[in-house]
């Protein structure tokens, strides 16, 4: 298997990790957030994701590069 592969596996249960202990952490917390969420245009949804996707893969790249 290639290594970028391998990276990309550590990099989604990495996150899954991170989301899970959000939830079992402050789970009132969540529900507030998710409230808000529903209340959000789409457009600005779309254009959050759109950056937070940009971000992860900037550094999905970067790190790719130093292996």
């Amino acid at each position: 298997m290639p290594s970028w592969v391998i990276v990309l596996i550590i990099a989604l249960g990495g996150a899954m990790l991170l989301e899970g202990a959000v939830y079992a952490l402050f789970p009132s917390g969540m529900k507030r957030a998710m409230r808000e969420i529903m209340e959000m245009p789409e457009g600005q949804l779309r254009s959050g994701g759109l950056i937070i996707a940009t971000i992860g893969l900037a550094i999905i790249v970067v790190l790719l590069q130093k292996i």
